[in-house]
């Protein structure tokens, strides 16, 4: 397992982390990611910690706050041994202060976080999306005042669009407030809009990715194919329309060069999917997550080799989309690429 800087901060973290978004299993949504409980979930950990992940993700929203709590008792006895992200803003009820990024609720938000991760501090804390009822800077404001507390030791962003995320760099610089180092975002060989606005804007800011659904919504699994029905255990049955939407075509292509590339290293086709993410710029951690430790295990073999150049070549050009304005071809030929050349190193 490798290491890295989040953006220009100095909080390092493992290559890939873990997402605990299947512990608790509450409510119908959740309960498709999985159920998993605290003796599974140490399982789990244990796995996590043998194979060097030091990164644990969660959210308030998460099985209602179920995620926290397993993932807070799981961890009992070796805190000090990882870091602990987790997220807020989403609803948690029905209540007007159950919702967004207000004082009050990051006060009340982070408190109860704590509580249920069963630990004084939290290592990385996220605005899970952009409050625009909210001023930037009340929100600037309480997250500097938690940082000073020692409640929370780095601040991110999960979900913003680009002015929302330069806007609030912008606001947190003038004040000399805490800025936000990570930028938890959707990032996969089937989904690769953030490329075009937020990954220049991380390279320009020093904001490092944490990757969310690597897999595309579990589609790169390998187990969707061209012409096959879609799994009997699919998540995909109860939750695709909650997440991002993926052309059929490109999905099989996508999956077909995988499979291709998987036959040829001897690797699975998430193996080669969560490979080919942790050499694109601007990543600090791709998030992984699992029902099983089988599953555990086969994403765990993602780390400790790499793509070749042209398994990589072959990748981004079954995966490329055309680009929206103002990026499409038209500029590029024009000349603006020669002012605005593309990414290539991580």
């Amino acid at each position: 397992m490798d290491y890295r800087r989040v953006g220009r901060s100095g909080l390092v973290v493992s290559e890939l982390s873990f997402g605990a978004a299947t512990f608790g299993g509450a409510g119908e949504f959740f309960q498709a990611w999985g159920e998993t409980g605290v003796d599974e979930a140490r399982t789990m950990v244990d796995l996590c910690l043998e194979a060097g992940i030091t990164l644990f993700d969660t959210a308030d929203v998460y099985s209602d706050g179920a995620s926290e709590e397993v993932l807070g008792a799981a961890l009992r006895g070796r805190r000090d041994d990882v870091l602990i992200s987790t997220k807020a803003g989403l609803p948690m009820g029905a209540g007007p202060g159950d919702w967004g990024t207000s004082r009050s609720r990051l006060i009340t938000g982070v408190e109860a976080a704590l509580t249920r991760l069963q630990t004084d501090r939290i290592d990385l804390f996220q605005l899970h999306a952009y409050d625009s009822y909210t001023p930037i800077d009340e929100v600037l404001e309480t997250l500097d005042v938690l940082v000073r507390q020692g409640k929370i030791r780095y601040t991110g962003v999960s979900n913003f669009s680009g002015w929302q995320l330069a806007s609030s760099l912008a606001r947190a610089d003038a004040a000399h407030r805490t800025r936000y180092v990570a930028h938890q975002v959707y990032y996969s060989l089937v989904g690769r809009d953030y490329e075009w606005e937020l990954m220049p804007l991380g390279v320009a800011e020093g904001v490092g990715a944490l990757i969310w659904s690597p897999l595309g919504w579990g589609r790169l699994t390998g187990k969707i194919r061209r012409g096959a029905p879609l799994p009997e255990r699919s998540r995909l049955h109860t939750t695709a329309a909650a997440g991002p939407p993926v052309d059929d075509e490109l999905l099989y292509s996508v999956v077909d060069e995988l499979a291709a590339i998987a036959a040829e290293t001897g690797k699975t086709v998430p193996q080669v999917a969560l490979n080919w993410l942790l050499r694109r710029p601007t990543v600090s951690s791709v998030i992984i997550g699992a029902r099983t430790p089988e599953q555990l295990r086969d994403n765990l073999g993602a780390v400790n080799w790499k793509l070749d150049a042209q398994q990589i070549a072959r990748l981004d050009a079954v995966s490329t989309k055309d680009a929206p304005y103002p990026y499409f071809p038209y500029f590029r030929q024009e000349g603006i690429a020669k002012l605005n050349p593309p990414l290539l190193t991580p």
